[in-house]
């Protein structure tokens, strides 16, 4: 009887203090979701800068190997090396994407370039070995991105969804640029010109 009471006594104060639970479980909710989507985010460019540190780390190997088996000395040679440092050196998303990319079609120019002018090289299986590397980092480094791209698209469309994105910008959570690449980045390399640049 006494509980009856009780409840019957304090049902607005009871509503009330339900309601506002209801608010702040939500206010959590929001944002800890807001939170995971946004680590996912930088999770994904972790991924892409990892193979981007991958196919940095196999040409310095695959120079290695040329210079050793041919005794290659060019200013090709220091260029593949100059945008490897470029790409280490770099300090942002955009500057790292842009080195990485430069540092991708000097890489596959360097290699194809190396084989057509020393075709003993394909006889070398360590050379055969990182160029295989070397090609399969160029799969891994598209499919990085394209997660990269997809967990942008979940974030964005977190934020801008109502009611998220009046919590969104409560939390101060903008929306994030999607993956751009200049179009100067996007040239093909030089294939099958039978000679090694001096």
């Amino acid at each position: 009887m006494k509980t009856e009471n009780f409840f019957s006594k304090n049902k607005t104060l009871l509503i009330i203090i339900g309601i506002i639970l209801i608010i702040i479980f939500s206010f959590i909710g929001m944002y800890n979701r807001f939170i995971t989507l946004d680590q996912d985010v930088n999770s994904k460019w972790s991924e892409v800068e990892n193979q981007y540190q991958r196919q940095a780390d196999l040409i310095g190997n695959i120079v290695s190997v040329v210079s050793s088996s041919v005794k290659v000395e060019t200013n090709f040679v220091k260029d593949v090396i100059a945008q490897r440092t470029n790409w280490q050196a770099a300090n942002n998303v955009a500057d790292k994407d842009k080195a990485g990319v430069q540092m991708s079609n000097g890489a596959i120019t360097f290699v194809n370039a190396v084989a057509e002018n020393y075709p003993q090289l394909q006889a070398n299986k360590q050379y055969v070995s990182l160029t295989d590397e070397l090609s399969g980092t160029q799969n891994r480094i598209t499919v990085s991105r394209g997660r990269y791209i997809e967990s942008i698209q979940k974030y964005n469309t977190a934020v801008k969804r109502f009611p998220a994105n009046l919590f969104a910008s409560l939390f101060g959570f903008a929306q994030k640029d999607y993956y751009k690449t200049e179009l100067a980045n996007l040239k093909t390399p030089q294939l099958g010109t039978g000679q090694l640049p001096q």
